[in-house]
């Protein structure tokens, strides 16, 4: 982890055959290995507690958990698969269609093991911390704050993409972890789990750390935020959100009233995409990546290594590929307004269209145009040449998750591209818009309204950095801040999910926000009657409701809980 002493701690774990005679030889301290008793130094500790840290960012391109694209963006209609067509890396292909989606994708069964490494890594730090003294570890309690912060954030995530998980903590002897069934726990008790480890955190955190990385109480305040969101919509067995809590998301909004004074927006936009911008003022938590830190390859992003161009600077592969319906998303009116409801009726393809039509200019800070500068530099300019395959997914690439091949971040990981650029998990502009959410969902969208014009008066600062070579706008770009006529709660609602949208564009978030609002089967089987029309692999493409909220729980996991996990519903 960049700024964290890398030290990582081996441990060897040693299997004794039972049929040995020779006493002796049971005596004997293995070469090379650690008994538990002398793991629980304080010195040990703290490199179990790195340990933890380093798993945040230890996914692999085929099931990556850092910024959550397959699942979030692909799935969610922001996002086309992409790379070298549907049979490349396949289990994205089934997620996004959701009618191929399978209990036995491998992709699904290595996700929840890599999560729950984390998991173990986070219970492993724990117990060792629960067996020294404060006296022998000033640390101790931070620590343990910082444990029950990330083993929150490993269980969030499982929790998004499978709803029903075994819940295991510290206190769980490992032996006893096969009688553990993912159904224990009803999903509102599960959220209260997960709540339970960021308001311990919370309480237990310092408000600043000395090493940048390391989880603060303001994150744990933002994380809690995001967990009683998500909460607060109570869902049915089969995933229709059935009300609000009001008391979550009153409680929402006073955690977010802690944590917004001490953190501000980026005037540009931009830099949140940038090497610049990490650790910076809107940084709220962010995965740590280093290169040229000791180790063979560095502690660089694999979970995106798939995503850059197919061009001679980079090489490798063409994935993740913003969807038309999201480039027409960004058009707005002569007001510079979102068009809520008739924003997908014609396309934006040519270069014509984009300075024929006004849009907003995150499009340009999102999207890879061809004929536009890739990543704010005028003279590397994105080209046709650079897609893999734009007969099927079309001509836009993504770029937030890129760095230029100039960047001192950048590095090459043969066949791949990858970066130590952080990974940002919680930054300003979303509690803003937590905040502005749970305010409408609580009927007092006159208070919601500033904090959407907070993050659309950024998007209208941002335009510096969107130059052409010869100095003009790349775009025509117009974007204007909503009047309070007319602002109720019903229209409040529309823009601040239109809003999310745009703000978070292939930042791994929609669909998982879709499922919290309840509307992800109408909305993606919208997208689809249209989507099919213009991308010809998408013709099997269908939503069914009830079931595809969730990915399936892997057919490997409940083989090995000898049937004790139950399986999702529809699958």
């Amino acid at each position: 982890m960049k700024y964290l002493k890398s030290t990582l701690l081996a441990l060897s774990l040693l299997t004794l055959a039972t049929g040995c005679n020779d006493d002796k030889f049971l005596d004997v301290q293995p070469t090379g290995a650690l008994s538990d008793d002398q793991l629980n130094s304080p010195a040990n500790i703290e490199k179990q507690v790195i340990a933890a840290y380093s798993q945040l960012g230890n996914d692999v391109y085929r099931a990556p958990y850092t910024s959550m694209w397959p699942y979030g963006n692909v799935r969610g209609g922001d996002a086309y698969k992409g790379g070298n067509g549907t049979a490349d890396v396949d289990a994205f292909y089934f997620y996004e269609t959701f009618s191929f989606n399978r209990v036995d994708v491998g992709n699904t069964d290595e996700l929840w093991f890599l999560i729950y490494v984390g998991i173990s890594r986070c219970n492993d730090a724990l117990r060792r911390l629960d067996a020294v003294s404060e006296a022998a570890m000033p640390t101790k309690v931070a620590r343990q704050g910082e444990m029950r912060f990330l083993r929150g954030h490993f269980y969030f995530l499982l929790k998004e993409l499978f709803k029903q998980v075994p819940y295991i903590d510290e206190t769980v002897p490992t032996d006893q972890y096969g009688t553990v069934s993912n159904v224990e726990l009803t999903s509102d008790a599960l959220w209260g789990k997960i709540a339970d480890d960021f308001r311990f955190a919370a309480t237990n955190l310092p408000a600043s750390q000395s090493e940048v990385g390391r989880a603060n109480k303001a994150a744990a305040q933002a994380y809690l935020a995001k967990t009683l969101l998500y909460q607060a919509y109570t869902q049915s067995t089969t995933h229709a959100v059935t009300g609000l809590d009001a008391a979550k998301l009153q409680e929402v909004v006073n955690l977010c009233d802690q944590v917004i004074p001490k953190y501000s927006l980026h005037p540009d936009y931009a830099t949140n995409f940038l090497t610049a911008g990490d650790n910076g003022v809107e940084s709220v938590f962010a995965i740590q990546f280093s290169r040229n830190d000791g180790t063979p390859k560095g502690r660089t992003q694999r979970g995106n290594v798939l995503n850059y161009p197919m061009n001679p600077d980079y090489g490798c592969c063409g994935f993740h590929q913003p969807s038309q319906n999201l480039v027409n998303a960004y058009k707005t009116d002569a007001q510079g307004l979102p068009l809520f409801t008739t924003f997908n009726n014609a396309d934006l393809s040519t270069p014509a269209d984009f300075q024929a039509n006004t849009v907003d200019p995150r499009l340009d800070h999102t999207v890879a145009i061809p004929s536009h500068p890739y990543k704010y530099l005028p003279t590397f300019v994105f080209e046709n040449s650079w897609l893999r395959d734009p007969n099927t997914y079309g001509v836009f690439m993504s770029m937030k998750e890129t760095v230029l091949p100039t960047d001192p971040s950048f590095q090459k990981t043969p066949p791949f591209m990858s970066t130590s650029k952080n990974w940002a998990v919680i930054r300003l502009a979303d509690v803003l818009l937590w905040k502005a959410e749970a305010l409408i969902e609580l009927n007092r969208p006159a208070e919601a309204l500033p904090l959407i014009n907070q993050i659309r008066q950024r998007a209208q600062n941002s335009t510096a950095r969107l130059k052409n070579a010869a100095g003009g706008s790349t775009s025509n770009y117009k974007i204007g801040l909503y009047p309070a006529a007319g602002w109720n709660q019903q229209y409040a609602r529309q823009a601040l999910r239109f809003e999310r949208r745009l703000e978070f564009a292939m930042e791994g978030y929609r669909f998982f926000d879709l499922v919290r609002w309840g509307i992800a089967a109408d909305y993606l089987n919208t997208y689809f009657s249209v989507e099919k029309t213009k991308r010809q692999y998408l013709q099997t493409a269908r939503f069914t409701a009830g079931r595809d909220e969730y990915l399936p729980i892997p057919l490997n996991q409940i083989n090995f809980s000898k049937g004790l996990y139950k399986q999702n519903p529809g699958w």
